[in-house]
């Protein structure tokens, strides 16, 4: 067989490996969940003492303890896997204390949650803003 007879089969071996690339990139798709059971849950388990009652946590994205999770959260895989293996200090929270269907609420309550106004349009601040 001729080389140029393989190269459309090359050209989409390469395109299927660029595409499942892209998707594990990309994270897994979180089960459905209930934001307000999520809310119930981030509450009881206490996960509001170091990341805030609305995931604001420190107010920054990565370091320092209890980092902000939303608005915008990471991805569902990413969350779970901090979940379960922790890097920093957070404890860990197995399958026996937290489901993945309990994480899934959670996450769907982190999805909720909006983001905050801007300064700009909050009238009692206009006198503190720059201009």
């Amino acid at each position: 067989m001729r080389a140029s007879a393989l190269l459309p089969f090359a050209l989409l071996g390469l395109a299927v490996l660029a595409g499942s690339h892209l998707a594990s990139a990309q994270g897994t798709a979180p089960p459905p969940g209930d934001p307000k059971l999520g809310a119930a849950l981030w509450m009881r388990d206490g996960c509001y003492e170091c990341h805030g009652t609305v995931a604001q946590g420190s107010g920054a994205r990565v370091g320092g303890t209890g980092p902000m999770l939303a608005p915008k959260p990471l991805p569902f895989s990413v969350v779970l896997s901090q979940l379960r293996r922790p890097i920093n200090v957070m404890p860990p929270y197995s399958t026996a204390v937290l489901s993945d269907q309990d994480a899934a609420n959670i996450y769907a309550y982190l999805m909720s949650i909006p983001a905050g106004k801007s300064a700009s349009t909050i009238p009692a601040l206009s006198g503190y803003l720059r201009k």
